[in-house]
């Protein structure tokens, strides 16, 4: 029998109902297709241009897009608009997936104790929670931003520090409402640690919220990154990110729109495919969904 269901393992994983849901989701299909052209596009794209994102070809300043092997145009600088947004797009969506792995990491870990003590531990970190919350997440991100080296790993922090209290809101309800389930008491009864029955027993059972969770805070991130660096706080030039570029591109909206245009259509597909993603993915793991 143990044979038969390690064979028969991977073909039940992609035959489970939870997959054939997401697979049903077109537009979280859409959104992963995306997401995977973006960053294979991001990934690859750099070495595949004949122009690095920081060379400097002043004869070619404001070329529209499709002139010559300038293929999305250039900017005042004559810099080839596809290489630097092609690098702007590694370094946003690192920040972004970075920020996201920091930031649910800090909420499970705060929202896994106070779920499964209660009691007077988890009302502080709840208040803890709602403290932060109580400030405006902009005004927050925009002072720590002004505060600190405004470099890829601060950017990524401060988003990360703004970011993480939704998810613990989410996995201390999760928790809180799987601590009296029979397999946590059957722990408590053999004796189990209680960081082994929180991280080891409940924690795997929570894991589609923070799945879902984790996704939509990647686009939150990039939406931030973005915003921040259009306020010219967060990453700064000549080391682009599609928030600087628009930030570049405001005084030349009427003589050469393609400079914000093409920053702006990356930012909107990725946000929108990691909001897909997310939309799928919480249709696909919730086991009390049937319209599929």
């Amino acid at each position: 029998m143990t044979a038969l269901a390690a064979t028969s393992a991977p073909s039940a994983w992609w035959q489970s109902r939870g997959v054939r849901r997401f697979m049903r989701h077109r537009l979280a299909i859409v959104g992963l297709v995306m997401i995977a052209a973006l960053t294979l596009a991001c990934v690859l794209g750099p070495y595949l241009l004949p122009y690095d994102a920081l060379y400097i070809d002043l004869r070619a300043r404001f070329s529209p897009p499709l002139t010559g092997s300038h293929y999305l145009g250039t900017d005042p600088l004559g810099r080839d608009l596809a290489a630097r947004l092609l690098i702007a797009g590694r370094i946003s969506l690192l920040v972004g997936f970075f920020a996201m792995l920091l930031s649910t990491l800090i909420g499970t870990v705060i929202g896994v104790v106070a779920g499964y003590w209660g009691g007077w531990i988890g009302a502080a970190l709840m208040r803890f929670v709602d403290a932060f919350l109580s400030f405006p997440s902009i005004f927050l991100l925009l002072a720590l931003a002004a505060l600190l080296e405004p470099n890829p790993l601060m950017i990524t922090l401060i988003i990360a520090l703004t970011s993480w209290m939704e998810v613990a809101r989410i996995v201390e309800a999760e928790v809180r409402s799987l601590r009296e389930r029979d397999f946590v008491l059957a722990g408590r009864m053999l004796g189990l640690r209680s960081m082994h029955i929180m991280f080891r027993e409940i924690l795997p059972n929570a894991v589609g919220p923070i799945i879902v969770a984790a996704t939509l805070t990647v686009a939150r991130a990039i939406l931030l990154e973005a915003y921040i660096s259009f306020l010219g706080y967060g990453i700064q030039p000549p080391l682009p990110s599609w928030g600087n570029m628009l930030n570049g591109a405001q005084q030349y909206l009427a003589s050469a729109p393609w400079l914000a245009i093409i920053p702006g259509i990356a930012i909107t597909m990725a946000v929108t495919s990691f909001n897909f993603i997310g939309d799928g993915l919480r249709d696909a793991l919730d086991v009390r969904s049937d319209h599929f």
